[in-house]
């Protein structure tokens, strides 16, 4: 633990609002210097990437109802060039590559929607997502080429003949467009993109471009989008933790990251640009679209991310001034195989990382195959706050501690900021991040001035914990009841009938509490004490919890506060049913539909707490059994079919043979195992029940192994690949169920062994991992590290709960 804090303080002096001109848009739906507006008032999005073409079209709108829970509001998606136009002259929009069925569907989710046009992309494509043919023609591609942008306004118009009717002004979701993707140097090329999509029949009120590695962008016409991520799969196999990922969890004016895509620029050249910036990007919102949701795995680099690594890195944007929170991945897919080629960076494309043939998991919050990962909850309590409040948020401005630290490899220093317009103000603190544990921080009080009010939080000195990162409201209003130091993260604000309920979930090791104006709360009711301090009062003694709430009789509406556990807080979302914005605490995740839940079938049942009250019912309409009130909340049992994880054998038909991973001559990087390495890898036969394989939802083959690569084969077809990385792989057999006769489905699982020679950098975690395996069914035990633990298939079944319109007590 480090030494006693005594008080950390800052002065939030009040400050004359400045008018900020707009950028971009207008009131409806625009932007200014520090924050974007919707009809009028601040608003902060929260946009999560979604690759359509990469995930099964009927599935689609399933998945995007799980954005959506998860509190996304913008989807973002590339259109990938190479995918659609694969032959020159041949393009192909259907099935998976439906654009406009996909624009549609976010639409009818009611999710906004951020075209990412390109034509070059990235997003770990082959060629960055141009077609082979594009790359063989004569002309300079990412320039003004006449020969280029030719073949461009096909593409354009294709992509526009695809969304007629979708656009903004036209009643669709299309919110923004982004053109390019990490072109640095040409901003009259992006210019001309802009102007050339317009052409073709393509707007939004946003033109957006990435903005990281000290872009060169032109002024005005387009708004400049950063990103971060807790580690790069594009670094040396023997590279530590990367300088620039570390930054991302100090609190910092700082929007830039030049290492994002580092891998394709000239070191020198970053070098320049950072040396001469062109852009002043205080003239524009801050704003990002690749805060990394997960990260990707190359053959060389597999790190395992964090969900903490994920949350905190979010939460530090957000402190430092972040105004639309965009999550890249935040659903993971599979990369398709074309008629030509398969579609993935590789090193036989001249690029410097080898990725999977298959798998764009990037252990993102939903993942390659609809999993909910933890980080998914946890990014959703975020999202709430952001969706319910970003309005009082969105106007405050980051303002450091004179003393915040500014050496990044500083590990002893408590990192915090307030965001504050000098009367309101929000206290934000990160302890956590990757690699390296942060210390407890013993006898922590900060000191800030705020409303005109000297407020000092918490009341009594408190440890920060290793690990925790928050947001505690300093001075805010709610409901017309003005509340100052509340040490709780605020989750969500939900209107009930007689006013206002704000949810906030404890900070571990930290007991909830808050003053309030006295003049303005009037009575005080609930589980707490409460203590007259002059004109504040004082309420404490809170116990967390789904029955912790505290009733405040303010001048015009009854405000409540309701402080979760930590545990009950990552079950609480905020969904609409029965024509209203409810919050949903489900034991299993519960994802709101048209007309009511979709909650995952689980051994014990399933505990819903919905606020303001709603009764659920099956959906046969049969009403569910044991629905109750409890407080201000409708509490119902649902009885779920009992659904268990099932072992299956696995039969060794070879055992692998002697391999070393070979190095790429250009890169100097170790290259993933191609089919003529497979011959080495040790082979497996899995016979799945056809029955055990559901349409209607997902089963996933669970595989727990160790080794190198991984592949999954349905006869000569590869389904799925992994670059072991440490976690169990999961592959979802739903896809398979139609295209298999028979009673059985029979699948050929080939794993490569694990070289200990090889230049391949895993976590640490995986390193405990691999030191700890007794190999088996290996030539060289000594030199390879193989073993598979065990395989077994876990089935997700869903049941649909539909709530009925009006609102019968219960």
């Amino acid at each position: 633990m480090t030494d006693a804090i005594t008080v950390r303080s800052i002065k939030a002096t009040a400050r004359v609002r400045r008018e900020h001109a707009v950028v971009m848009g207008d009131q409806e739906l625009g932007a200014n210097r520090q924050y974007l507006v919707r009809a009028g008032r601040p608003w902060i999005p929260v946009m999560g990437e979604f690759h359509f073409s990469r995930y099964p079209a009927a599935e689609w709108s399933a998945e995007l109802r799980k954005l959506r829970s998860g509190g996304i509001t913008v989807v973002s998606s590339y259109v990938l060039w190479h995918l659609h136009e694969e032959r020159r002259g041949e393009f192909d929009w259907s099935g998976d590559l439906d654009l406009r069925r996909f624009v549609e569907a976010c639409r009818d989710a009611g999710l906004d929607f951020c075209l990412r046009i390109g034509p070059w992309g990235h997003a770990e494509a082959r060629y960055g997502g141009f077609p082979d043919w594009l790359m063989a023609a004569d002309c300079v591609p990412r320039t003004d080429d006449p020969a280029y942008l030719a073949l461009v306004d096909v593409l354009y118009r294709q992509i526009a003949a695809q969304i007629d009717g979708l656009h903004y002004d036209q009643g669709g979701p299309i919110i923004a467009v982004q053109v390019e993707n990490e072109l640095y140097d040409n901003p009259a090329h992006l210019a001309t993109l802009k102007r050339m999509a317009r052409a073709a029949g393509i707007d939004a009120p946003f033109w957006t471009a990435t903005g990281w590695g000290h872009a060169q962008l032109p002024d005005r016409e387009v708004l400049p989008l950063f990103g971060g991520y807790s580690e790069a799969a594009w670094d040396d196999s023997d590279a530590a933790w990367p300088q620039q990922s570390r930054a991302h969890y100090f609190f910092s004016a700082g929007r830039d990251d030049d290492s994002i895509g580092a891998d394709l620029r000239d070191a020198e050249e970053i070098a320049a640009a950072r040396e001469q910036p062109t852009m002043d990007v205080s003239q524009y919102p801050f704003a990002t679209c690749e805060l990394g949701g997960g990260m990707y795995t190359s053959y060389h680099r597999r790190p395992w991310i964090q969900p903490a690594d994920v949350t905190a890195l979010s939460l530090v944007k957000i402190g430092s001034g972040s105004v639309w929170q965009g999550f890249y991945m935040y659903h993971g897919g599979t990369q398709r195989i074309g008629q030509e080629t398969t579609f993935q960076e590789s090193h036989a494309t001249g690029y410097p990382n080898d990725c999977p043939v298959r798998t764009y998991d990037f252990q993102a919050p939903i993942g390659e195959y609809g999993q909910l990962r933890p980080h998914w909850e946890l990014l959703r309590r975020q999202a709430n706050w952001l969706s319910t409040m970003g309005a009082d948020l969105a106007p405050l401005e980051l303002q450091l501690p004179d003393d915040a630290p500014a050496d990044t490899s500083n590990t002893r220093d408590l990192r915090w900021c307030l965001r504050t317009d000098g009367s309101d103000a929000y206290l934000f603190v990160n302890n956590h991040q990757p690699v390296e544990t942060l210390p407890d921080h013993d006898g922590v009080q900060f000191e800030v001035m705020a409303g005109g009010r000297r407020i000092v939080v918490p009341d009594r000195p408190v440890t920060i914990r290793s690990g925790e990162h928050f947001a505690w409201p300093v001075a805010i209003t709610v409901g017309g009841v003005r509340l100052f130091g509340l040490t709780a993260q605020v989750q969500a604000l939900v209107d009930l009938d007689d006013g206002p309920l704000l949810v906030c979930f404890r900070t571990a090791g930290v007991a909830p509490g808050f003053h309030v104006e006295t003049a303005s709360a009037g009575e005080i009711a609930g589980e707490c004490s409460v203590t007259v301090e002059g004109d504040l009062t004082r309420v404490g003694d809170l116990t967390p919890g789904l029955e912790c709430v505290v009733e405040l009789a303010g001048r015009t509406s009854t405000v409540r506060i309701l402080v979760l556990d930590e545990e009950s807080s990552c079950q609480a979302s905020v969904e609409r049913l029965a024509g209203r914005d409810r919050l949903v605490i489900s034991s299993v995740p519960a994802i709101g539909t048209d007309d009511g839940l979709e909650v995952q079938s689980s051994p014990a049942p399933v505990t819903l707490r919905v606020i303001p009250p709603v009764v659920p019912a099956a959906e046969d309409g049969t009403p569910v059994p044991k629905a109750t009130v409890s407080g201000i909340a409708g509490v119902v049992r649902v009885e779920l079919p009992e659904q268990s994880p099932s072992e299956l054998r696995a039969v060794l038909q070879r055992r692998a043979g002697r391999w070393k991973p070979s190095i790429d001559e250009r890169t100097g990087r170790a290259s993933a195992p191609d089919d003529e390495a497979f011959a080495a890898a040790a082979v497996y036969g899995l016979s799945i029940p056809r029955d055990a394989i559901a349409e209607d939802c997902e089963t996933l083959l669970e595989i727990d192994w160790v080794g190198d690569v991984g592949r999954l084969y349905l006869g000569s077809e590869l389904v799925a690949d992994q670059f072991w990385y440490g976690p169990r792989w999961e592959v979802g057999l739903r896809r398979l169920a139609t295209r298999v006769a028979g009673d059985t489905v029979d699948l050929r699982l080939e794993l490569m062994p694990w070289h200990r020679d090889a230049p391949v950098f895993v976590s640490e975690p995986a390193r405990t991992l691999l030191a700890g395996c007794r190999s088996e069914h290996v030539a060289d035990p000594a030199a390879q590290v193989l073993a598979l633990r065990s395989v077994q298939l876990v089935p997700q079944p869903l049941t649909r709960l539909v709530v009925r319109s009006e609102e019968p007590s219960l």
